[in-house]
Order: structure tokens, then C-alpha cells, then sequence
């Protein structure tokens, strides 16, 4: 199929944005941007939608992945699907309602409530691939002992045999069963780390090549990827057969060991090829896409690559991050979680506090930025999901572990507000934490990304700067009480107190 191509000239004091979570950072764009991507190769490990957004309501979609580049006020869009663009629509929130209710409508229900209202406890950088049984409960214990609210527990990779072999190992974990009944009575769900990859010298992996249910090259023989662990086989999630039998191995987790959802990992583009032959022939985002809807049948999930699946009841965690205050650290927090909205998925999740790209984590890890991992809380705390790993009582002393800990219990205490609008989300496909300039549109803030309003009346903003004891924070028009109870009148510019120990966070008075 030949390609197509888009021309589009930029309004004047138009912006965009849309395309990549992993991108949002660099949203909006303008005319002075210059950039060039395309959906079709490359994700940057997060969610990624065939859809660009402007604050003049101009919607761009296209039922195939395209690539675009922005440069000298000029977009051009090239795919093979019909890649079209609508005329103005008003503002930014009247052009995703339009792209919502015309491409991904909402499906009308949300992700289990316990990954809203309660913090979420990854095992990943504790434990990273040496969980066990004793572990995995001495974890679960000092949540409890230092006072934080019981949550989920996810336990991450290499607690099961070779991959594609989803069965507990026995010699990490002796007593599955009585794992999760200890955990479940200390006030925990259970999560387990799986992915669509098989270790290609397995018996899973002899087992599903004679049945047909991994995905083959361009020769016709069985596709061999590398990904960050080495070389396996990858489940083709397009056959109808494949899928079901790796429900049935899920299954059998719930069933037997009251294993409670699973965090479905992996399933990057670079996992497939264009020329790849599987039961439905199609793209590499097409695998993408048939692995996230594995998660569909699980309502505890958590992905973190994801295409086309706007609108659905997944939980959707950004990218691991580095330890660090820039660029791919805690700057990015709040731009790539409102950019992951702004495409549908409005059911998001920052990374792991204090960062979880585990490498650059252990290079830190005898000079630990305990500011960082406070302001990181912080952030956290008020979007529609938190989500901890590094245990805070072993990383930090504690004054600083008393102020994360507050942000937890911040979370815990806007557990109703949070999930009105995850609720609200839910039927309206409205991202649960927006953009000031898709609450407030010709208010001039279209490129302020360090401050985000919750649902229509909570208006956060974190200190995101090393050292940082105050901030200026954009007031719109109207009365903000602080929840120090301070009273703000907009539309203005405030510089506003923000010692460690602050996450400034105002209410709109009704």
C-alpha cells in the first residue's frame, strides 16, 4: 500500500500536541519546533496514539500509525492509512471530546479502585530479579510498620520459571498460596510481573512452536527478538488461540493462589518486524495493541507500552525514569502524564518514586537525592495514581521519610476525589489530571507543563527544582484556597511558599 501525505501550515499561535507519551516534555509544539517522528517504528517505551491535538480544537487522526515532522510553522503527516485532520473546533477540550467520542470512545468502566485509592508497592528496585517468598513479606510488613496505607503489591520479574512459563518458582517461593493469603489479610491485592515473551529453550516454548502460537520472521521461522533480558520467542497475541491460552495460565494463578491482576510488561515495537507473518498479518502496532488487550479481561493491570487503546480501562504507568531532577526524571512527571490524557488514556500512573530505570537507580545508590525522592512523592501524590518501589524507610532518614510519607497519606485522603474523576473519566474519556490550558483555554497557558489541575478544581503545583523553597504558580480567574489555607485571587501570578515539607495544592472556590 502506497504511502499518503499531509501538508498542514500552523494558525497562527496554534500549538500540538499528541503523538507520544514519551514526548511530552517537549509538548506543546509551536511554530519555532522542530521535530520528526514516526509512530510506525519507534514508541520510547510508553503509550502512543495515531493522534495530534491543537489549542484551536484541529484534530489529526489516522486508523494506521503515521509519521509526522514539524518544522518552520509546517506539519507533515505521512502514512498509509487516511490520515485526516478536522477544521477548528473551538479549543483544546472541545478537540478531544470530538476525537474521543468519534475514535476511542470510552468504554465506561476503570481499572480496579484499589490502584486509585491507595498507593501501589512495586517490588522492582528492592528486590529486582532475586524476588522471593521472605522477601516479598518482609516488604508487605514495613508498609505497615512505618505507617503507610496497604496498597497493591507487585511483584515484578523472576519470581516464575522461564519466561512463558507462568508458574511460581519453586525454590524462591515454596508456599504461593499461603504468600497471598498473608498478604490479603494485611490489607494487600497482588500483582505479578508477566510479558509476551517465551525462553526459547523451554518446554512452554516446544510446546506453543508446535502449536502455532509464536510469532515467525519473514522466512516463516519461529521470530528469535532481542529485548533487555536476551533472546526469546514472542507470543503472537493475534491468534485468538494464543491469547486464550495465556488467560488460562493467568487464570490458573487467580484461581489457585488468589494472584489478584498482573502488570503486563514489555510489548515495545522493537519486539516485532514489518515483515513478521502472524494468524492476522498486520503491523508492528498492531502487535502492540492485541498484547494490551490481554489486560482487558484482568481489571487489576498495569501497562507501560501500549498502542490504539485510548479510552480502555487500563492503567497506564509512564516510563522508568532515572534518579535525577532534569530531562527523563521527575521534569517529566507531569508533562508525559498530561500528555498521556491528551491522547485517552486517562488512567495514568508516574513512575516508581525516586525513579525506576533500575541501572542509573544502583549507579546512585550510595548518593541517594533525598530532596528528590521527597519532591518526587510529592508530584505523585495527586495524580490518579501513586506508585513506590525503593522502600522509603531504607533510603531515607526521617525527616525526609516523613514528608513522603504524608504524601502518601495525601493520596489516601483524595481517595474520593480521585475517583470521582476516574469515575467521570470513565463515561466522558476526560483525562483525570488535564492540562491549565485544556481547563482554561485563551488564558496564555498553553506552555505551562510544571503545574496540572486534578478533575476541575484542584490545581497542583509541585517544586520540580533542586533546592527549591518556593514557586510561581498561574492562578486562573477565580478564588483558590491553598491547603494552607491561604486564598488566592486569579488570574495572576503568585510566588508562593514551598519548603520540603510543602506540596502546594488550591481548591477553586464554587
Amino acid at each position: 500500500m502506497s504511502n499518503r501525505t499531509l501538508v498542514i501550515p500552523l494558525l497562527p499561535g496554534e500549538y500540538w500536541w499528541g503523538g507520544k507519551a514519551a514526548d511530552g516534555i517537549d509538548m506543546p509544539y509551536s511554530k519555532d519546533s522542530v521535530v520528526h517522528a514516526d509512530l510506525s517504528v519507534q514508541l520510547d517505551g510508553n503509550q502512543g496514539s495515531p493522534l495530534l491535538l491543537s489549542n484551536r480544537g484541529r484534530v489529526i487522526w489516522s486508523e494506521e500509525p503515521f509519521a509526522y515532522e514539524m518544522e518552520q510553522g509546517v506539519i507533515t503527516l505521512t502514512g498509509s492509512g487516511d490520515v485526516r485532520c478536522t477544521e477548528e473546533l473551538g479549543d483544546l477540550r472541545e478537540g478531544f471530546r470530538y476525537a474521543s467520542k468519534t475514535y476511542f470512545p470510552p468504554s465506561g468502566t476503570f481499572p480496579d479502585e484499589i490502584l486509585f485509592t491507595a498507593p501501589q508497592y512495586n517490588l522492582w528496585i528492592e528486590l529486582l530479579y532475586e524476588p522471593t517468598q521472605a522477601k516479598v513479606l518482609d516488604y508487605a510488613r514495613n508498609v505497615l510498620r512505618h505507617g503507610y496505607p496497604p496498597g497493591v503489591i507487585m511483584i515484578d520479574d523472576n519470581w516464575h520459571e522461564p519466561y512463558g512459563t507462568w508458574k511460581f518458582h519453586s525454590g524462591r517461593f515454596p508456599d504461593p498460596k499461603a504468600m497471598c493469603d498473608e498478604l490479603h489479610e494485611m490489607g494487600f491485592k497482588i500483582m505479578l510481573w508477566v510479558c509476551p515473551l517465551v525462553s526459547p529453550d523451554s518446554m512452554t516454548f516446544r510446546q506453543l512452536e508446535r502449536k502455532g502460537y509464536l510469532l515467525k520472521d519473514a522466512h516463516g521461522d519461529t521470530a528469535i527478538r532481542k529485548w533487555w533480558n536476551g533472546y526469546s520467542a514472542v507470543l503472537d497475541c493475534t491468534n485468538k488461540e494464543t491469547s486464550e491460552w495465556l488467560r488460562g495460565q493467568l487464570d490458573e494463578l487467580m484461581q489457585t493462589y488468589g494472584v489478584d491482576g498482573f502488570k503486563l510488561d514489555a510489548g515495545d515495537l522493537d519486539s516485532y518486524e514489518p515483515a513478521d507473518k502472524s494468524a492476522i498479518p498486520g503491523t508492528r502496532n498492531d502487535q502492540c495493541e492485541a498484547w494490551a488487550k490481554v489486560g482487558l479481561h484482568y481489571p487489576l493491570n498495569e501497562y507501560r507500552a501500549c498502542w490504539k487503546l485510548a479510552g480502555q480501562p487500563l492503567a497506564q504507568r509512564l516510563k522508568d525514569k532515572h534518579h535525577q531532577w532534569g530531562r527523563n526524571g521527575l521534569a517529566h512527571l507531569i508533562s508525559d502524564g498530561l500528555a498521556q490524557g491528551l491522547l485517552g488514556y486517562a488512567f495514568s500512573c508516574p513512575d516508581m518514586i525516586g525513579g525506576g530505570e533500575y541501572l542509573n537507580f544502583l549507579e546512585n545508590s550510595d548518593s541517594l537525592d533525598q530532596e528528590l525522592i521527597v519532591r518526587y512523592a510529592q508530584c505523585s501524590a495527586l495524580f490518579p495514581m501513586m506508585q513506590f518501589s525503593a522502600a522509603p524507610w531504607r533510603i531515607l532518614d526521617d525527616e525526609h521519610q516523613s514528608y513522603v510519607l504524608e504524601a502518601a497519606r495525601l493520596h489516601e485522603r483524595m481517595d474520593g476525589e480521585i475517583m470521582k474523576w476516574a469515575e467521570h473519566a470513565a463515561v466522558t474519556g476526560e483525562p483525570v489530571i488535564r492540562h491549565m490550558s485544556y481547563m482554561f483555554p485563551d488564558a496564555g497557558y498553553d506552555e505551562v507543563k510544571d503545574q496540572f489541575m486534578l478533575g476541575e478544581d484542584i490545581l497542583v503545583a509541585p517544586v520540580l527544582i533542586k533546592g527549591g523553597v518556593e514557586r510561581e504558580i498561574r492562578f486562573p480567574e477565580g478564588r483558590w484556597t491553598g491547603e494552607d489555607g491561604r486564598v488566592e485571587t486569579g488570574p495572576c501570578r503568585k510566588m508562593v511558599s514551598a519548603p520540603i515539607h510543602r506540596l502546594p495544592w488550591y481548591r477553586r472556590d464554587r
